[in-house]
C-alpha cells in the first residue's frame, strides 16, 4: 500500500464521519467526511461508515504457555494457586508445550482480533531455565511487523524459595525482557521486604519497569501494596509500576479502599484487572474516580490453570463491564479504555491513539458506538498498523 492515502467515511471513536489521511505511517489529518477534495491520483480507502478505534491493547498475558492449538486438556487440578502453579510446571513437560510455537498461535488469533499491543509474562524458573523467553523472544522477531511485544521476566513458581532463580532473572533481563516481574511476596516467597527489595534493585540496575503479579488477599495483599508504594516512590518510578490484579482491593471497605487508592494515584502506581468472575473484583468505576490509572489483559488464555479465554480484548471489555456492573454507556466505554488507552499509558506507548500525529494503527469494527463494540464483538473488519493492513475480516492479511 501506499506510504500516503486517505480513509474515507470512518467514525473515530464513535464521532461523525471522518477521512483520515494517513501519511508514512502515521495520521497526518483527520477532515470532516467529504469536506475537502483530493488531489487526482490520490490513493484512497473506503471506510464504509466504520466505527475506528485504536489498536487494542492486551496488557496482561501468557504468551509462552497458552495450549491454542493443542489437544484438549482435561483439568482435574484444585484451586490453590500453589497447586495451580505446581501443575503447570509439571505439565509444560508432559504436554510438549514449545513457547516459540504457542505464543505464535495466540499472537496471530490476538492480531486477528484487533490487538497491536501485548505485554507478556514469561516464566523464569530453574526447571526451564530460559526456555519462556527464548521461545517468545523468537516470535516477537517473527511477528515485529504486525505487533508491538513487550515481554516481563515472570518468576511464577516463586523467586527466593527456589535458588538459583534471581540469577536467571538477571540473565533475563540481560537477554532482552523489557519488564523486571513478582509475584505475591508473603504468600509465596515468604519473605516480602526480601521478595520487592530484589526485583525493585533489579529494576533500578536494568532501568527498566516493574510488574507484580498480587494474588494476596485483604490485609496481607493491602500490606505489599503498601511496600510497593514506598519503594516506587523512594525510586521515583512514577508510571513505571503496576499491581496485575490486585485481588484485595475489591476486598476493603470505602475507607481503607481511598486511603490505599490515593496513595497509588499519588506515586503513580497502576493496577491491571482482568475482571475475571472468580476473584473479588478491583472496582474500577470507584479507583478509577480516585486517580488510579487502571488497565486489562486476556491473562491467561487456554491453559492449563483454565479452558477459557480467546485473545479478544473486546471481550475481555466486555467481561469487566459485566463484572462491575456496566451497562450504561459511559462505564462500557470506561472498560473498553482499559484495554485501549489504558494499556498505553501502563505500556508507555508513544504515539498512540487517533489523533493527528498518531501512529496509524487502528481497528474498524462494523459497530455504530464503542460501546456497540463491546457489546457485540463483531468480527474485526480490517487491522491497520502504521498504515499497513496486517488482518481483514478476523483473519492475518500474511502470518
Amino acid at each position: 500500500m501506499s506510504t500516503e492515502f486517505v480513509l474515507t467515511n470512518v467514525q473515530p471513536n464513535g464521532a461523525a464521519a471522518r477521512d483520515v489521511v494517513i501519511r508514512n505511517g502515521r495520521i497526518a489529518e483527520i477532515l470532516p467526511h467529504g469536506s475537502r477534495p483530493f488531489p487526482a491520483g490520490t490513493a484512497t480507502v473506503d471506510g464504509e461508515g466504520l466505527l475506528m478505534l485504536p489498536g487494542l491493547v492486551d496488557a496482561h498475558t501468557h504468551l509462552d504457555k497458552t495450549l491454542l492449538g493443542m489437544p484438549w486438556y482435561r483439568n482435574d487440578v484444585g484451586l490453590e494457586l500453589i497447586d495451580l502453579i505446581e501443575n503447570e510446571r509439571r505439565m509444560k513437560r508432559e504436554l510438549g508445550i514449545d513457547p516459540a510455537r504457542q505464543s505464535a498461535a495466540q499472537i496471530e488469533r490476538s492480531v486477528a482480533n484487533g490487538t497491536t499491543h501485548i505485554r507478556t509474562h514469561v516464566d523464569i524458573d530453574t526447571e526451564y531455565g530460559l526456555a519462556g523467553l527464548e521461545g517468545v523472544l523468537a516470535s516477537r522477531e517473527r511477528y515485529r511487523d504486525i505487533v508491538d511485544i513487550e515481554i516481563v521476566a515472570f518468576p511464577q513458581s516463586g523467586m527466593l524459595i527456589r535458588p538459583g532463580t534471581v540469577d536467571l532473572m538477571e540473565r533475563a533481563m540481560r537477554e532482552g525482557a523489557d519488564v523486571v516481574g513478582g509475584l505475591d511476596p508473603s504468600g509465596v516467597d515468604r519473605d516480602p521486604k526480601g521478595h520487592l527489595d530484589t526485583i525493585f534493585a533489579m529494576a533500578e540496575r536494568h532501568g527498566k519497569p516493574v510488574d507484580i503479579h498480587l494474588h494476596e488477599p485483604d490485609a496481607l495483599g493491602t500490606f505489599a501494596i503498601e511496600l510497593i508504594v514506598e519503594r516506587t516512590k523512594a525510586l521515583g518510578m512514577a508510571d513505571r509500576v503496576t499491581v496485575s490484579h490486585g485481588f484485595c482491593l475489591g476486598m476493603l471497605a470505602d475507607k481503607p479502599l481511598a486511603r490505599l487508592a490515593g496513595m497509588m494515584a499519588e506515586t503513580g502506581v497502576h493496577l491491571m484487572t482482568k475482571g475475571g468472575a472468580a476473584s473479588p473484583r478491583p472496582p474500577v468505576l470507584d479507583l478509577t474516580e480516585m486517580g488510579v490509572k487502571i488497565c486489562s489483559g486476556s491473562d491467561g488464555v487456554r491453559d492449563t490453570w483454565q479452558p477459557f479465554g480467546n485473545a479478544d480484548m473486546l471481550d475481555r471489555a466486555a467481561i469487566v463491564s459485566q463484572r462491575n456492573d456496566f451497562i450504561n454507556d459511559v462505564h462500557i466505554e470506561l472498560a473498553l479504555r482499559l484495554c485501549t488507552h489504558g494499556g498505553a499509558h501502563t505500556m508507555a506507548l508513544e504515539g498512540y491513539g487517533l489523533e493527528p500525529g498518531c501512529d496509524a494503527t487502528f481497528v474498524l469494527v462494523r459497530a455504530e458506538t464503542p460501546a456497540d463494540a463491546v457489546a457485540s464483538r463483531p468480527v474485526r473488519r480490517a487491522v491497520y498498523r502504521k498504515g499497513i493492513p496486517v488482518a481483514k475480516d478476523g483473519a492475518l492479511i500474511a502470518a
